[in-house]
């Protein structure tokens, strides 16, 4: 059976786990190395993308997580999860995978007390997505080869490149799985290529 991996070292690990279960698919968690080799697309969460830098660097994970999403594991980060998947961030230093080609501006839209939400636009949906902003990051340069999908005062909060979807915005909180759904779309057409090995 499909099975998506939550990166489960700090943040919205049971919301992505419960969002996962409501499009139909299986989740485990990721806290070591093997724990990759089970699963057909990772998510990394929300929270603080610093102290997930620190833990995947404790846990040893950074390297096996960089071949696997650079061998075309499906990947979706939300929020933190961005920032952790960038090449960089505006400002200051963090550790970072550096798989997804942008450069990350954190708290761009403000603090918690500036959270809000609005509704994007996404190609292939029918109807808007309502997206959670909190304490939220944006894209502020992105590289040749990603994909702007949804922007926000032309701000650009979700991408992709190749196996790899981010978003600024946190689709876990909303009830809204399609974006999950997709991840979940993924992880099969990786499951059946592998198959096909």
């Amino acid at each position: 059976m499909t099975a998506v991996g939550v990166l489960a070292l700090q943040g919205d690990v049971r919301e992505h786990a419960r969002a996962v279960e409501t499009a139909g698919g299986t989740w485990a968690p990721v806290r070591r190395p093997e724990d990759l080799e089970s699963i057909d697309a990772l998510i990394i969460p929300g929270g603080e993308s610093t102290t997930i830098g620190k833990l995947a660097t404790i846990y040893g994970l950074m390297e096996p997580m960089r071949r696997a999403i650079s061998g075309g594991l499906p990947t979706f980060g939300t929020c933190a999860g961005m920032i952790f998947l960038a090449a960089g961030v505006t400002a200051g230093a963090q550790a970072q995978l550096g798989v997804l080609d942008v450069i990350v501006e954190r708290n761009a839209f403000g603090r918690q007390n500036e959270s809000f939400e609005t509704n994007l636009e996404i190609p292939g949906f029918e109807q808007p997505f309502r997206a959670v902003f909190i304490r939220a990051p944006w894209v502020a340069k992105v590289g040749g080869g990603v994909e702007v999908i949804a922007a926000v005062d032309e701000h650009p909060v979700m991408v992709r490149q190749g196996n790899i979807l981010a978003s600024s915005f946190h689709p876990e909180l909303t009830g809204d799985v399609r974006i999950h759904t997709m991840v979940l779309q993924a992880a099969a057409g990786r499951r059946r290529m592998d198959g096909e090995r």
